[in-house]
């Protein structure tokens, strides 16, 4: 018996992926997050699989509902939204059940900041402007944060910030980031990325507070840095014609000669 953690992506059904879809085929026990995962995804389960929501439990009767089935010895998938690596809360369930010696895999998912970057069609690393991306939030009753990871801290870096779980504080957000960025900084906010009901807002620091204008919440990420306006970035040197690489050895005397083949 195993419990499959497994990342069900930014909503969307079909960017659940194949390795998620084929373990969720053969469970006879689905415990998902109803609150944030599609109920079509459930299609994959098999007919007569055990379905429970566990947005309304606690975590003692999460463990509680594996532990059965554990002694049933029936495997379990554990459906998450986004992907199990950020604020998915799996730490603490994993903690439980390798204290209890319940074997555990983990399935990666499509992460929401991918997600709201597809929609908007855009690049968050482009060279000139941001090579790095910043996944953060701000304070929040279920989780405080560290006294270091304060937004005017990674403001001041310049990179391409992915701010998550803060629609309700956007007004705390465009102040710290004011300072640094800008008022004219390109920013954008991504309502339920990838489900049907998508919304898309692009603005600026200075004007995103009267765009939104409490229209959206939860499920809403706020992204913010030069790059997310997708203008006035430099080519990258990896494919100019004149650059020297292994798959395309350049000039009289390449780094990487001969046929890398």
């Amino acid at each position: 018996m195993t419990v499959h953690f497994i990342g069900a992506g930014p909503g969307a059904p079909d960017l659940l992926t194949l390795r998620g879809r084929d373990i969720l085929a053969r469970c006879p026990v689905c415990l998902y997050a109803g609150s944030l995962v599609p109920a079509a995804m459930l299609a994959h389960c098999p007919p007569a699989a055990r379905i429970v929501d566990t947005a309304p439990l606690s975590l003692d009767e999460i463990i509680a509902e594996i532990q059965a089935a554990h002694a049933a010895g029936h495997d379990v998938a554990r459906l998450h939204s986004g992907d199990l690596s950020i604020w998915s809360a799996m730490g603490e369930q994993l903690r439980r059940l390798r204290a209890l010696g319940i074997p555990i895999s983990v399935t990666p998912g499509v992460p929401a900041f991918a997600a709201a970057a597809a929609a908007l069609e855009a690049e968050l690393t482009l060279p000139g402007l941001a090579q790095s991306v910043v996944l953060t939030r701000t304070p929040g009753r279920a989780s405080a944060m560290p006294a270091g990871e304060t937004l005017a801290n990674f403001a001041a870096t310049g990179a391409t910030l992915a701010i998550h779980l803060s629609i309700h504080n956007l007004a705390a957000v465009v102040a710290d980031l004011a300072p640094a960025y800008g008022g004219d900084c390109p920013t954008a906010i991504v309502w339920r990325a990838s489900w049907p009901e998508q919304r898309i807002v692009r603005a600026t620091l200075a004007t995103v507070a009267v765009a939104v204008a409490g229209s959206m919440e939860r499920t809403a990420l706020i992204l913010v840095g030069p790059a997310v306006g997708g203008e006035g970035f430099a080519e990258s040197r990896l494919y100019a014609p004149d650059y020297d690489r292994r798959f395309r050895p350049n000039g009289a005397d390449p780094r990487f000669p001969g046929d890398p083949a």
